[in-house]
C-alpha cells in the first residue's frame, strides 16, 4: 500500500523535476510517468519522491528530441545495448537536422543580404554535346545526397577491370521527377570509344545531343536546385522542353562534376547541369 504522507500533488511534482503539469499528464495518459496514486472522485494525481529520478530520465529524453512514444519505448530498454543504439541513431539524427539548418541560414543569409539567386550561376547556354561514351554503374539510393554510395562501389569497379576514364564524371538521375526517396541513378566517367566492361558496369555511347546547360559553383546540394531552377526560366524563355523519354538514358538530366571533391573546398565546386532539349 502507497504511503500517502510521502505523496506529492503534481505541481509540487512539477516544480521539483521541471516537466509542466500539462506534460505530466501527457505523460500519465501514455503510460510514460504514472502517478502513484490518482484519486477515484476529483482525479487528483500524486507521485511519490522516488518517481522525480524517472521524471528526470524523461525530460533528458525529450530534451534531444525524443516523442513521447519513443521515450516510453526506451525507459523500458535501459541499460540494454538497444538503449545505446537508439541514442546513438538519434545523434545521426541531429547532426543530420543541424546540416540543413546550417543550409537554410546561408540561403536566408543571402537573401538577406538582397543576393539576386541567380548569381550563383557561372553561365546557362544551349549547347551540342558530341557524342560521348560513358562507363556507368546504376543503382537506386535513399535520396540524392547518398550518391557517394555508388561512387564506393563505382571505382574499385573500374579499378578492378582496368578501365581508365578520360574526363571528370558526374550523375545521370534517371526519375522522371525530383524523388525524396528511392533515387534511380548511374554515375559515370567518360572513357574511350570501343571501351568494354563488365557487370556490375555497363558502357553506353551516346550520339551528339542537344542541351541547355547551366554552370554553377558552391555546395551540391544548394547549387543543383538553383541550376534546375535557371534551365527552367531559359526554356521558358527560349521556347524550349525537355527531350526526355524514360526508356531513353540518353535524353535524361545529368550533371558532371568539374571539380574533386576530396580536393576542393565545397564552396568551390562547380558542376555542369545538362538538360537535353528538342
Amino acid at each position: 500500500m502507497t504511503d500517502t504522507t510521502r505523496l506529492m500533488s503534481i505541481g509540487e511534482f512539477s516544480s521539483l523535476t521541471r516537466i509542466s503539469v500539462r506534460m505530466l499528464r501527457h505523460y500519465d495518459s501514455h503510460g510514460v510517468l504514472i502517478p502513484a496514486v490518482v484519486d477515484e472522485v476529483s482525479g487528483y494525481r500524486r507521485y511519490l519522491p522516488e518517481q522525480t529520478a524517472d521524471a528526470a530520465r524523461i525530460r533528458r529524453l525529450r530534451d534531444v528530441g525524443f516523442g513521447v512514444s519513443a521515450i516510453g519505448a526506451l525507459l523500458a530498454t535501459a541499460g540494454t545495448p538497444a538503449y545505446t543504439q537508439a541514442l546513438r541513431l538519434q545523434r545521426r539524427v541531429l547532426e543530420e537536422e543541424l546540416e540543413l539548418g546550417r543550409m537554410r541560414l546561408r540561403a536566408l543569409d543571402r537573401m538577406l543580404d538582397e543576393i539576386p539567386e541567380d548569381t550563383i550561376m557561372t553561365r546557362i547556354e544551349l549547347t551540342e554535346i558530341p557524342p560521348q561514351t560513358y562507363v556507368c554503374l546504376r543503382g537506386t539510393v535513399a535520396d540524392y545526397s547518398a550518391e557517394g554510395e555508388l561512387w564506393q562501389r563505382f571505382m574499385p569497379a573500374l579499378q578492378e577491370q582496368g578501365i581508365v576514364p578520360t574526363g571528370p564524371g558526374g550523375c545521370i538521375e534517371h526519375d522522371g521527377e525530383f524523388r525524396e526517396s528511392d533515387v534511380d541513378e548511374s554515375v559515370f566517367l567518360p572513357v574511350a570509344p570501343g571501351t568494354t566492361a563488365r557487370e556490375p558496369l555497363t558502357v553506353h555511347e551516346f550520339p551528339a545531343r542537344r542541351a541547355v546547360v547551366a554552370t554553377v559553383t558552391g555546395p551540391y546540394a544548394e547549387s543543383i536546385p538553383r541550376a534546375h531552377e535557371a534551365i527552367a526560366a531559359f526554356l521558358a524563355e527560349h521556347g524550349l522542353s525537355a527531350a526526355r523519354v524514360d526508356d531513353d538514358v540518353a535524353t535524361h538530366h545529368f550533371n558532371v562534376y568539374l571539380d574533386d571533391p576530396g580536393v576542393t573546398n565545397e564552396a568551390d565546386l562547380e558542376t555542369a547541369v545538362h538538360l537535353p532539349v528538342r
